[in-house]
């Protein structure tokens, strides 16, 4: 396999790792909030205290999940797409995903190894690669175009 073809698979892994979290909390908190609905609404005036609790801890609970979900998402989505950043999103990515047992792992150690292996650096710190633009920070496409005529020729 190409560089190109392992960061798409890491991409692909990460997103549906991501997803399949998403989905299973988006299910608890359906089911818990239910729940806590039915304690909210059939409770009497001194009971209601528990509903209110648990929907507040679930609130919480989804806030915190997102926290570890979100990076490994954006992860996949730039890895997939070849976004300039993709390379830091898909390391932290990646590190949210190993505490995920066993797909989160998998997924994880699999994209730790290609980001910091060889294919990972052929791909993000190859200089001669045509999309590095290296430190220009262009404001318009005329710069962008400008600086890319002072890119290093690769003699290849």
């Amino acid at each position: 396999m190409t560089a190109k073809e392992h960061n798409r698979l890491v991409g692909i892994f990460l997103m549906i790792h991501g997803g399949i979290q998403a989905l299973i909390m988006l299910l608890i908190s359906l089911i818990y909030g239910g729940m806590a609905t039915a304690i909210l609404l059939g409770a009497k005036n001194d009971e209601k205290f528990v509903g209110v609790f648990l929907i507040v801890a679930i609130a919480f609970v989804v806030i915190f999940s997102l926290l570890f979900l979100a990076p490994q998402v954006i992860g996949g989505w730039k890895m997939f797409k070849e976004k300039p950043n993709a390379k830091i999103w898909g390391i932290v990515g990646s590190i949210t995903a190993c505490m995920s047992f066993p797909l989160g792992t998998a997924a994880g150690v699999y994209g730790l190894w290609f980001l910091f292996g060889d294919y990972g650096k052929q791909l993000y710190d190859n200089l001669t690669n045509p999309n590095y633009l290296g430190e220009m920070n262009a404001v318009n496409d005329f710069q962008y175009k400008d600086n890319r005529e002072y890119q290093p020729h690769n003699w290849k």
